[in-house]
């Protein structure tokens, strides 16, 4: 899946912190990030755990102490990985989620694939219309300064705010 965690992290994000300053290219990167990180090794392993989305948050905290435009582009990154685990359901898996706290393996298949192939065309469309939204409420859906601004910083114009 890509859309479905593209399109939640876009609009969650949009919804919680009505803030047009987050770079969302980090956004989108950070939201796909768990899966990344573990489809290489066949399912939901470290990528997946509140763990890895808190030790990320604490290394942008720290790589960026003292560096305020810095520490608001990365901060990004960790919120994109903390709405992949909302979006993805892993909150119900309390061993992947909360590893190596409650002991157990990591041997879970991906959440996002462990559904049936309606859901996963469910999903994705969902993901579909949240990015088409997203991108008509800034005018980011045609040429113009809105967009190239988009494109440049990952940012959304403050007068379309």
């Amino acid at each position: 899946m890509f859309l479905w965690f593209v399109g939640a992290a876009l609009v969650l994000t949009w919804v919680v912190f009505h803030d047009p300053a987050i770079d969302h290219r980090a956004l989108v990167a950070g939201s796909l990030l768990p899966d990344l990180a573990d489809a290489p090794v066949g399912g939901a392993r470290v990528g997946h755990t509140l763990l890895a989305s808190a030790a990320l948050l604490a290394v942008v905290m720290l790589a960026t102490r003292g560096r305020r435009h810095a520490r608001r582009r990365w901060l990004a990154l960790p919120i994109g990985a903390f709405i992949h685990l909302l979006a993805d359901g892993v909150w119900g898996d309390a061993t992947t989620f909360w590893w190596p706290f409650l002991g157990g393996a990591l041997d879970q298949p991906l959440p996002s694939l462990d559904h049936a192939a309606g859901v996963v065309v469910l999903q994705e469309l969902a993901g579909l219309a949240a990015i088409v939204w997203f991108a008509r409420r800034f005018e980011l859906d045609r040429p113009g300064p809105a967009r190239a601004a988009f494109l440049r910083t990952g940012r959304i114009p403050r007068a379309r705010a």
